[in-house]
């Protein structure tokens, strides 16, 4: 696990300042803090910061070729690396390390930009071929690994892992993209392919992006995707029996390395699953860590004892203070980019602590979204069950006019909040998913926007962040429709931008074995059936897992991994949130109704209403302008908060 950068001259072999190039590369420190390397030649200066996992003593980056005509930088794992190895070698390729590094090199010369389709693991990679005059980027199918890169005026090309490597060059304009931030505020995050800048932009997973010295720059290529064909025959107990097999061959692959390695174990079926299987392959008792919440509601640590007991691993806690709020600039300098889900801080928590005793973790993130488990899935099957009732021409006038007239009631009991679900029925699937993960709402947003800022989007709503995926769904099936829109939009950009982002501020690589292309793409073969049956979520998994967990960790609440916003607000955040959005660098940027703003302060503080939702989304947006786009970001990341 690493975090690389360069720079490529399109146009010809310019030279590559070693100081811009050493200043790139030390801003990621914290992705690679035990080498860092770099390699220049005209118009290529690629950089890396290595955190040693696979061979250790030989695998440094840059890494080369037998003749030294290819060179890659890496961040990930290959996982089926030892298998690739043998059969290069039969091509007639000579390797010189142990590293899956290595095979990158060898499997570029043998099969071009092909090579991808053969890699099973996460990664993001750069890559010179010298005689071919070609540069070649690519991102892993999953999206886990993070690639960011950006096209400047004179025709040359930054990359690197991580936003703050190609500020760190000087070269990109700081201008914001106003349709970045109309898809922060609606979903938490900027989307794939769009950053927050108007000149950078995001690899999209499973894409690659081929540029020839000389040529214009193309669109990025998609090389895979899941298809949702629901059509294999198999019985409940086959199904069973191959999951467990598959989930502990992606496990086995996954425990591969030369340091310290164990698992989070938050108590949730997904990450008790995987230190089940952990268990079931390892020879030595597993690593896990829990972090445990001094509030009884967020509290998840007996169940995940639980767990820890059945397996006799070696399990640390830590408690978390509930007012833990001091990371917010620090989580925006890390994440570079506005980002909204308060999550982030449990999360950098979370990882700060395993850093302590493993340089490794497994997680079991991606199981909601492979298996079929949240809460929402089961509300839009419920919808969508109303929705097939009636044809959308008599839907839309009905239940939007309901949805209009009903009031808004956070403070009411679940089943009075109406209003929702009356606008989500006057809405067609894709338009109502949208509507249901938007954190808020269209109207919400429009009332937040100056007329200055609408002007800017230009009609753009981050709708069609989710139609344009549903586009290539090519499913009719309710269930696995979202689930598709998830694993291209909320998997990417929300859960792997939270955990690579927390986990490398440490210096920790995190491996997710529920998010292996093969299982995944096994998964999308079962019908739906086989996910949500009878109101249960992860049918399937929790069947699967019976012999191996208790009843109570699989059959409970689902509690999430959430934190006090709306008693932060109302108490020891209450004078920075005022502060911060009644005036400074979001007051100023004209983009904001700022009367809107006051009257979700007040409402919020008064428990009118209960915005802290918007109010946190505000705030972070707050802490990107001054911690990023204000300051200078050339100095390497430190998480200095402890």
């Amino acid at each position: 696990m690493c975090g690389i950068t360069g720079i490529f001259d399109t146009r010809g072999g310019r030279d590559i300042s070693r100081a811009v190039l050493q200043r790139m590369n030390d801003s990621q420190l914290h992705r690679g803090p035990d080498e860092g390397s770099l390699h220049i030649e005209p118009g290529v200066g690629l950089g890396h910061r290595r955190l040693s996992i696979i061979d250790i003593a030989t695998g440094q980056q840059p890494l080369f070729n037998e003749d030294g005509s290819v060179v890659v930088v890496f961040n990930g794992e290959i996982y089926n690396y030892q298998e690739l190895i043998p059969e290069l070698q039969a091509l007639g390729h000579v390797f010189h390390t142990k590293s899956d590094t290595e095979v990158i090199v060898h499997a570029w010369e043998s099969w071009g930009s092909e090579c991808v389709k053969r890699f099973r693991g996460m990664f993001a990679f750069a890559l010179w071929d010298r005689n071919q005059q070609t540069f070649f980027m690519a991102r892993d199918r999953m999206g886990v690994k993070p690639m960011y890169y950006a096209l400047l005026d004179d025709g040359t090309l930054l990359f690197g892992s991580e936003l703050k490597s190609i500020l760190a060059h000087g070269g990109l304009r700081r201008d914001i993209d106003p349709l970045a931030v109309e898809e922060y505020f609606a979903l938490g995050y900027v989307a794939e392919p769009r950053s927050i800048f108007k000149q950078a932009k995001k690899l999209p997973p499973a894409h690659t992006l081929l540029l020839r010295r000389g040529e214009s720059v193309g669109e990025p290529r998609c090389y895979w995707d899941v298809r949702f064909t629901l059509d294999a025959k198999i019985s409940d107990l086959e199904a069973c029996e191959q999951l467990t097999a598959k989930l502990k061959e992606s496990i086995r692959l996954r425990m591969i390395s030369e340091v310290p390695l164990g698992a989070f174990l938050s108590g949730g079926v997904d990450s008790s699953a995987v230190v089940a299987m952990m268990a079931g392959v390892s020879t030595e008792p597993v690593n896990t860590c829990s972090i445990a919440f001094e509030d009884p509601a967020f509290n998840e640590a007996a169940f995940a004892q639980t767990v820890a007991d059945r397996y006799h691993t070696n399990h640390r806690v830590e408690t978390v203070q509930s007012d833990d709020f001091d990371l917010i600039d620090t989580l925006a300098r890390l994440y570079d980019e506005p980002y909204a889900d308060s999550s982030a801080i449990p999360t950098y928590r979370v990882c700060q602590l395993a850093r302590k005793h493993v340089t490794v973790a497994l997680s079991g993130d991606g199981g909601d979204e492979t298996f079929g488990g949240y809460r929402r899935y089961k509300l839009h099957l419920m919808e969508e069950h109303m929705r097939s009732a009636l044809p959308l021409g008599l839907r839309r006038p009905l239940f939007g006019a309901l949805g209009r007239l009903y009031p808004k009631a956070d403070w009411a009991p679940r089943v009075f909040r109406a209003k929702t679900t009356f606008e989500a029925l006057a809405r067609n699937s894709v338009e109502a998913y949208f509507h249901s993960m938007s954190l808020m709402r269209d109207a919400d947003r429009s009332r937040l926007y100056s007329s200055a800022f609408k002007k800017e989007l230009g009609g753009y709503n981050a709708r069609e962040v989710f139609t344009r995926h549903a586009a290539k769904a090519d499913t009719e099936d309710p269930l696995a429709l979202i689930q598709y829109i998830d694993t291209h939009t909320y998997l990417v950009g929300d859960i792997n931008t939270k955990v690579d982002r927390a986990s490398m501020a440490h210096s920790l690589e995190v491996r997710e074995p529920l998010m292996d292309h093969e299982i995944v793409e096994w998964l999308a073969t079962l019908p739906s059936s086989l996910k949500m049956r009878g109101g249960e979520s992860k049918f399937l998994l929790k069947k699967a897992m019976e012999p191996h967990l208790p009843h109570e960790i699989m059959y409970r609440p689902k509690m999430g991994f959430a934190v006090p916003l709306a008693r932060w607000f109302k108490g020891p955040l209450r004078q920075r949130v005022r502060s911060a959005l009644l005036s400074g660098p979001l007051a100023e940027s004209g983009w904001f109704d700022q009367a809107t703003i006051r009257q979700m302060v007040e409402q919020n503080e008064s428990g009118v209403r209960d915005h802290s939702t918007p109010l946190w989304s505000l705030l972070m947006y707050d802490a990107f302008l001054r911690n990023v786009v204000s300051q200078d970001v050339t100095t390497p990341f430190s998480a200095s908060i402890t």
